[in-house]
């Protein structure tokens, strides 16, 4: 199974969300709408919702839409796409926001039914159903909750950041049938937080999926971390918000997914972007032994082969 972060322009959200999106943004005014972005997207640095809640319920709902739900969409494509050759037909989505995480699931398992939503912001849960309109809402704080609904896949997007409880993870993992997938910012703070529930899941009799090559302790050390990125193809509305050029960001995001039953794991990781030099290509790797550096040179037709073709975050050799 080849895995592929690198997408060629940029991953766009579905046109109906697109234009859900437009609408909105429009309602709200542009000016308003900008300065809620940007108080959302300081919130999102710092890791606190807190400062979200002073801002009318509108302009949070088409600010996020507009800036990170792109970004949430990428980040998930890119991880359930590890997930696409197993059995999954529903899916539970904790802190839903607007159902990002569970689009990108329905990319990769169209039939899924249910698609569970635990989401405490009603604004945003009731934006996310005019494009989701067949969801399982349930209105409350996950994090309050004792035990979860049983569902094939359980997804913690953008969740767990917002709890400091240790043990929200363990239950969501009693709740996954086949597969639990966390994604957090790709900071050091976000990088801890994943790597904190790898460790504490697999202690409890989890399998390695995606993205580490083996199962034992992880090599990454401060003040480095493990991040990847989700390439995001910006509208012409997200690029005035954000004072930007291009038409695509890159998100950068940590990752963890696990499953119950044994799974193929990749020969190694690209943990960062590959370096192109004249006849040779330079990648830096995790791999079973730990953290390595992986030479391909024009001399090794195969390999260099390969190596033109990897990007940051690939399986290598590809699967």
């Amino acid at each position: 199974m080849e895995t592929k972060f690198r997408h060629d322009g940029g991953v766009p959200l579905p046109e109906p969300v697109r234009r859900f999106t437009e609408e909105r943004a429009k309602a709200v005014g542009f000016a308003a709408l900008k300065r809620a972005a940007q108080t959302l997207s300081a919130a999102y640095r710092e890791g606190s919702a807190t400062a979200l809640s002073t801002l009318p319920a509108a302009e949070r709902v088409a600010a996020y839409l507009a800036t990170r739900m792109p970004a949430t969409y990428a980040a998930a494509e890119a991880v359930l796409r590890e997930l696409r050759d197993h059995p999954i037909t529903s899916v539970l989505d904790i802190g839903s926001g607007a159902g990002a995480a569970s689009l990108a699931a329905l990319r990769w398992f169209p039939e899924l039914n249910p698609i569970t939503w635990i989401e405490r912001d009603t604004a945003l849960a009731a934006a996310a159903r005019e494009f989701l309109p067949h969801v399982h809402l349930r209105s409350e704080n996950f994090q309050r909750l004792a035990e979860f609904p049983p569902h094939d896949l359980v997804i913690a997007a953008y969740s767990l950041g917002e709890t400091p409880s240790a043990d929200v993870a363990l239950r969501l993992w009693q709740a996954a049938r086949v597969a639990l997938v966390v994604i957090e910012p790709g900071t050091t703070r976000g990088f801890s937080l994943v790597r904190d529930v790898r460790d504490r899941l697999l202690a409890r009799g989890a399998h390695m999926l995606a993205p580490c090559p083996a199962a034992g302790p992880c090599p990454m050390t401060a003040p480095d971390w493990c991040h990847f990125a989700a390439r995001v193809q910006r509208t012409s509305l997200h690029r005035r918000l954000k004072d930007a050029e291009l038409n695509y960001e890159d998100e950068k995001f940590s990752y963890v997914a696990l499953v119950r039953e044994p799974a193929a794991l990749a020969p190694s990781r690209i943990v960062r972007r590959p370096r192109h030099q004249p006849g040779l290509i330079v990648l830096e790797t995790c791999t079973p032994r730990g953290l390595e550096t992986a030479r391909a040179t024009k001399r090794d037709r195969d390999l260099f082969r390969a190596a033109r073709q990897a990007a940051w975050g690939d399986a290598f050799p590809p699967l």
